[in-house]
């Protein structure tokens, strides 16, 4: 043991997010890892938040290296690199187009990392992947209507003459009231559904510019030091575990 004491490098700027949540198809619900508690928490529906941002990154569960898989977020997931790694060391590093089978053959998922804000002034992050990104055409849907995911809710799709409304969600809520049952084969499976919700208050947007400040402040230092941030091994040795990737 050393005399001297060592030195304790401390993240100056964490994550202000405090809780990282994601879809449980079987449990129509939202669910977030208690580090604190050792336990997995579940958060019911329904969920009002704030938009604030959101980001690209992959994670997932590698077999080879009985270990989670995490990446840094990009912004530009066309021309930033993301660097996918697991405890063996880097899978790949590059643009995610020229990447996605090595990263899929490694058991890496591509996921959408959106930071909102809670009616209370929260920072939250909701970690969305699949058909909860995808949503559901006429097909898959159990009663046959499409349904949107998160990209067509914020951003439309032309081709569909579906209107985004990321435009509208600086001062807006987003409401995940209920959740729209869908079907690959025989199985079944849930995605949650994104409605636009009442304008936020004068007092609630006071909220949002605190959150707002803070995670500027966080993505700033985060992508000044092109960090890569290891995602706790228990969170996603929980995602393995599900049997469906929705």
């Amino acid at each position: 043991m050393s005399r001297l004491k060592r030195p304790v490098q401390e993240n100056e700027n964490p994550n202000p997010a405090t809780k990282f949540l994601q879809w449980k198809s079987n449990d129509q619900c939202f669910e977030f890892y208690n580090k604190e508690a050792g336990e997995k928490v579940k958060v019911e529906l329904p969920l009002k938040v704030l938009f604030l941002e959101h980001y690209h990154t992959v994670k997932g569960w590698s077999d080879s290296a009985n270990s989670g898989i995490w990446s840094n977020e990009v912004y530009s997931i066309g021309r930033e690199e993301f660097e996918v790694k697991s405890s063996n060391g880097t899978i790949c590093k590059g643009v995610y187009k020229d990447n996605r089978s090595i990263i899929k053959n490694a058991g890496g998922v591509y996921h959408r990392s959106i930071y909102c804000m809670t009616p209370e002034g929260e920072i939250v992050n909701l970690q969305l992947k699949g058909a909860v990104i995808g949503g559901l055409d006429a097909d898959a849907s159990v009663d046959g209507t499409t349904v949107n995911g998160w990209s067509d809710f914020y951003s439309g799709d032309k081709k569909k003459k579906i209107k985004g409304v990321s435009h509208l969600l600086d001062n807006q809520w987003i409401e995940i009231k209920q959740a729209k049952q869908g079907k690959k084969g025989a199985v079944k499976y849930t995605i949650p559904f994104f409605e636009l919700g009442k304008s936020i208050t004068p007092a609630q947007d006071k909220l949002a510019n605190i959150a707002s400040e803070k995670l500027q402040s966080y993505m700033d230092s985060y992508f000044t030091k092109e960090v890569v941030t290891e995602v706790e091994e228990v969170e996603v040795l929980a995602e393995s575990l599900e049997s469906l990737n929705f």
